[in-house]
């Protein structure tokens, strides 16, 4: 995705550690109209799959999810990071954070992943691919089916995309970060 590449390229930030700061358009700050743009994107890149909902985990992944559901007109279920006081039976996972150097709990209710729901997951970032194999980990506790995975940004040095790519889960992502060696922002052409 073009577009997205060269915001990338203009607006992004290296950190140390292996860090891409994207928070002036994706994850903090927000371009609704460029998350448009990855939305339709990602229905044009899972239109063979027969998905009924999406599914994220807090926070980043809300807003792609988001915009995602509503141009499918699907209903859009994200993981919390938190147990909430009125959360009663659910499903739970633990996930490390590559970014907050963490490992957390993510909950969703039973009450909205059901036996035979085919989900798209959709996140900001793919590194490790750990959020996604704990969406995974989720959705087979439920007998659903992931059917596909969508992220804004891999970073393939990460290893996580292959990671999944190995499980036969199909994996789409709009911009792919080789490496982020010497401060240097290097996206696959």
């Amino acid at each position: 995705m073009e577009i997205l590449k060269q915001r990338i390229m203009r607006d992004g930030k290296c950190m140390e550690g292996g860090t891409l700061k994207v928070d002036g358009f994706i994850n903090h700050q927000i371009d609704p109209i460029l998350m448009k743009q990855i939305a339709i994107e990602f229905v044009r890149r899972f239109a063979a799959e027969d998905i009924n909902k999406i599914i994220t985990i807090e926070a980043s992944g809300i807003a792609p999810a988001t915009m995602t559901g509503y141009i499918t007109g699907l209903p859009v279920v994200f993981a919390k990071k938190k147990r909430p006081s009125t959360m009663g039976d659910m499903y739970t996972a633990q996930v490390y954070s590559f970014t907050k150097r963490r490992t957390y709990d993510i909950c969703v209710s039973r009450e909205f992943l059901t036996e035979g729901d085919r989900l798209l997951f959709i996140d900001d970032f793919l590194a490790g691919g750990n959020a996604a194999l704990g969406i995974a980990d989720i959705a087979r506790q439920a007998g659903a089916t992931i059917a596909g995975m969508g992220f804004i940004i891999e970073k393939a040095f990460q290893h996580g995309g292959e990671r999944l790519r190995q499980e036969g889960i199909h994996v789409e992502s709009l911009a792919v970060i080789e490496s982020l060696d010497n401060g240097t922002i290097k996206i696959r052409s």
